[in-house]
């Protein structure tokens, strides 16, 4: 396992980690869950993320007894959590990270994860409605409390990151260290543009997601929606258009001839060329299963096989 700083920050995570958007919950629980947690632990996997809304909080709870019941030290692995869509009906607890929404939140994620503190959180989605410096000073606050240890963004634009970093070092307050952005062959833009002025103004580092491109990267999905895939699950059939999208799955076509050549599958290769960017801190990736989770950190291996010639003819073909 390599291992990563997250941007500036001095923590370092693995390059490759394990989320459970999707998986905890829907696909996995109780045993089943431990086991690929400790699976991806045992490989040196020590970076774990969740968000409240993922599965109504039960993905946390999920994720936070495995954790109590494996025993691990705590100082060897990371935890991170995020907030925005909220899990509560009511005014000021749905799609806000106002600051009332935001300090009561931390205080149900630890409980689920059964953690004092969790090591990243995250403002999941941006929010028009409340003023950033109010969001600024929460996520501080939160911060400052000890409840975690660093704060960022996902799927924050270039433009809102800054704001909220500058207002950040204006007050010397806690600054945003990380975005979350969805980066794989297809989802390209934004870690490659439009974030490439904060790599080196402000040391943004990124914490990656979706690298197969919710499974159209692994070819699966070539011949239509198999049985049992994610697209089949109850609340994804929206996923059907994207992973049956033509001209995805011509690139991904195209993708079988040089993970052949390279001795690997295709995801293997799309979750190996996500870490080729140095810019990336971590991978995210998402297993239901201990064998789709080797297969996964698999790519590992396949890394140093990604030559600038290998590189130029994926750019060729995505």
């Amino acid at each position: 396992m390599q291992y990563r700083r997250l941007g500036r920050a001095g923590v370092k995570v693995s390059v490759l980690s394990l989320g459970s958007w999707v998986s905890f919950g829907p696909q996995l629980r109780d045993a089943t869950a431990r086991e690929v947690m400790a699976e991806a632990y045992d490989a040196g996997v020590n970076y774990f993320d969740n968000a409240e809304v993922y599965a109504r909080g039960e993905s946390e709870t999920i994720m936070g007894e495995a954790i109590a019941a494996l025993g691990w030290p705590r100082h060897t692995y990371l935890v991170s959590t995020k907030f925005f869509w909220g899990i509560a009906d009511s005014v000021n607890t749905r799609n806000t990270l106002n600051r009332k929404y935001l300090l009561q939140a931390i205080e149900g994620s630890l409980r689920r994860l059964q953690l004092d503190f969790v090591d990243v959180v995250f403002c999941h989605r941006p929010d028009p409605e409340t003023p950033i410096e109010e969001t600024v000073w929460a996520m501080h606050n939160i911060v400052e409390s000890g409840r975690a240890l660093y704060w960022g963004t996902s799927e924050w634009s270039a433009n809102a990151i800054l704001d909220a970093w500058s207002i950040a070092d204006r007050h010397h307050l806690h600054k945003p260290v990380v975005e979350q952005p969805q980066y794989n062959l297809l989802e390209r833009t934004k870690v490659e543009e439009e974030f490439a002025d904060l790599y080196d103004s402000i040391g943004l580092g990124l914490t990656t997601w979706s690298p197969l491109a919710s499974g159209v990267l692994t070819g699966k999905y070539l011949d239509g929606v198999p049985p049992g895939s994610r697209a089949t699950l109850p609340g994804y059939q929206w996923l059907e258009s994207l992973l049956t999208d033509t001209d995805a799955n011509r690139k991904v076509r195209a993708l079988q001839p040089i993970a052949a050549e390279l001795g690997a599958s295709m995801a293997q290769v799309a979750v190996a060329w996500c870490a080729a960017n140095p810019r990336v801190s971590t991978v995210i990736t998402g297993a239901s299963r201990a064998s789709q989770l080797r297969e996964n950190l698999g790519a590992l291996d396949v890394l140093p096989r990604l030559t600038p010639e290998v590189l130029r003819r994926l750019d060729e073909v995505f």
